[in-house]
């Protein structure tokens, strides 16, 4: 898969387009992505997502922006796995937001992508102020030669699937629901870094992941799979949140324990996916408590993967 940013070079090919946030990658943006790619096939074009960095609403208003479910490197991964050919990433500044519609679709998809067909959801909004919608991009669009689709919501159980419903699941302890909107366990990747070794000194060596983001969209104590240490994933517990009982940071850290697993993993970049909430994060008055508390989380972990088969 190609990344671009900016202006790319003249040479790259014409493509078929899909613009969005993209946000975990869901079943409703899966559903995009098939239709963008036999479109693509169809039209003998470059299959690319078009989205931003930051998010808008990050851009906009930092304090109140949703969590991300997923990390730039985290989204690229899991388009190229549905087959996206390029990803072209705009950097959403006070330039862009104050682009108008007419720009947009000049400037950027004709200009700088040479789109021949773009797909787009029907809440689909874009240009300053969010003032055009996928009926003005299609006006707009086809006075310079390129088609556009409207794609319809995807349900699910009778709600539409999207990266909003995606954190309420999460955020509620539902990783059942979570995984059901996702198509697949929700999972956070990231470069095992050095921390304060107190696990190890507890009797529990973990593994701490760096976070690309300090708001994680789910907290607590989970039993987890782990992708990256072997060639099959292994069995653990995983510890996502502030550690209230050892720090008063208030840094989001996620460490993971794995089962019978003692070898150094420093600088391998994992991905953990959440299987089962075991509880949530809880301060307590010294460390041993806590230590046996860590013990007690691991034997759940190890029952709620045996007895679903996670392990």
């Amino acid at each position: 898969m190609l990344l671009t940013h900016g202006a790319p070079g003249a040479a790259l090919p014409a493509v078929a387009a899909t613009i969005g946030n993209f946000d975990g990658v869901h079943l409703g943006h899966q559903a995009m992505l098939g239709r963008l790619g036999a479109a693509a096939r169809a039209r003998h074009a470059a299959s690319c997502v078009l989205t931003f960095e930051p998010h808008p609403r990050e851009f906009f208003s930092p304090a109140s922006a949703p969590t991300r479910l997923s990390s730039l490197r985290e989204k690229c991964a899991l388009l190229d796995a549905h087959g996206v050919e390029r990803v072209h990433v705009l950097r959403f500044d006070r330039a862009l937001a104050a682009l108008a519609p007419d720009a947009f679709v000049r400037e950027i998809l004709v200009r700088a992508l040479k789109a021949r067909w773009v797909l787009v959801g029907e809440d689909f909004r874009f240009g300053a102020r969010r003032a055009g919608d996928a009926a003005l991009l299609r006006r707009l669009a086809e006075a310079q030669g390129v088609e556009v689709e409207t794609m319809p919501n995807v349900t699910h159980a009778g709600q539409r699937v999207s990266s909003s419903a995606v954190r309420r699941a999460l955020e509620s302890g539902d990783l059942a629901g979570a995984e059901a909107l996702l198509g697949r366990p929700y999972g956070i990747s990231g470069r095992v870094v050095h921390g304060d070794k107190l696990g190890r000194a507890l009797g529990f060596a973990t593994a701490n992941l760096q976070l690309r983001h300090n708001r994680p969209p789910l907290t607590g104590i989970y039993a987890v799979r782990v992708h990256g240490v072997a060639d099959t994933p292994l069995p653990g517990v995983a510890s996502l949140g502030v550690r209230p009982t050892v720090t008063a940071s208030g840094k989001a850290v996620l460490e993971v324990h794995l089962f019978d697993f003692s070898d150094e993993l420093y600088g391998r970049h994992l991905r953990v996916d959440f299987l089962h909430k075991i509880r949530d994060e809880e301060k307590y008055p010294d460390l041993e408590t806590l230590r046996a508390q860590i013990a007690r989380d691991c034997d759940a972990a190890r029952a709620l993967l045996t007895e679903s088969r996670h392990v």
